[in-house]
């Protein structure tokens, strides 16, 4: 299964609005090999920033490392149950939301919900640890400013979210997804399941995780690690091909960055 040509919707990508520019520019790539990540900013000029990017994503949090930050304000997050679009765009799974599903506040500015999606396995990494699946919830502020809230998961009971998803990733793995067609699935999603209140959360400034890699990305990961199943994994990896089962960037350099953190527990 190719990736779709139409629109470079890689990962957080889908919420660039300069649409245009990104189908006039899309170079295929993919994880392994002479398109895969050490290669990708050598496959376009457009994709130039994937290698002299001086703040991309993933990284590697080391937690002895990551600074206290008490000006870090709780991360408020207000999402409803609403219509939504499973998609197998060839190289993920995500679930692309409509208009109404929600906001979270990002220190005192609003980012609109856009989409979600999963990469097996985590591409963010904790003291080394990669975990078997990261979630991304993709929002977007009226700038155009882009906010990602990662959710990593390690193996165990089964995933709330995944329960509600599982007979319609079953109906999307039957879909072709090829040329410039996307596999897509329309449902309704209950909010409970990613509406939950963190605690702790780490918090960085990066780039999307796929090409053309942009820069400027405000980053927060959850500190709570969630658990998932391993068939809830294999059937986040059921609709794609072999080579995009695997759909994760290596952790990239800090280049003098810092990481900080929030504690609800330590801030008194």
């Amino acid at each position: 299964m190719a990736p779709p040509k139409s629109i470079l919707v890689i990962g957080v990508a889908l919420l660039l609005s300069v649409v245009s520019a990104i189908e006039q520019n899309y170079v295929p790539y993919s994880y392994s090999g002479a398109t895969g990540p050490e290669k990708w900013g050598s496959l376009s000029s457009y994709y130039s920033t994937c290698a002299n990017g001086k703040s991309q994503s993933p990284i590697n949090i080391v937690k002895k490392d990551a600074v206290l930050d008490t000006k870090l304000q709780i991360l408020s997050r207000n999402y409803s149950t609403t219509n939504a679009t499973l998609i197998n765009n060839g190289f993920n799974i995500g679930l692309k939301y409509g208009n109404g599903v929600g906001v979270a506040n990002v220190d005192g500015k609003l980012y609109t919900l856009k989409q979600l999606h999963w990469h097996t396995p985590s591409e963010h990494t904790i003291d080394g640890e990669r975990f078997p699946a990261e979630l991304h919830l993709v929002h977007q502020g009226e700038d155009g400013s882009i906010a990602v809230v990662a959710m990593l998961y390690e193996y165990g009971h089964g995933d709330p979210l995944m329960y509600l998803l599982q007979d319609s990733l079953k109906q999307l793995t039957k879909e072709t997804c090829s040329g410039d067609s996307e596999a897509q699935v329309p449902l309704t999603l209950k909010a409970k399941p990613i509406n939950k209140k963190s605690r702790k959360y780490f918090r960085y400034v990066g780039s999307l995780t796929t090409p053309p890699c942009s820069e400027n990305v405000i980053w927060t990961i959850l500190g709570k690690v969630r658990q998932i199943s391993k068939d809830q994994v294999e059937a986040l990896k059921a609709p794609l091909s072999a080579s995009f089962k695997n759909n994760s960037r290596p952790t990239q350099p800090l280049n003098g960055r810092k990481v900080e953190v929030y504690n609800e527990f330590a801030r008194n």
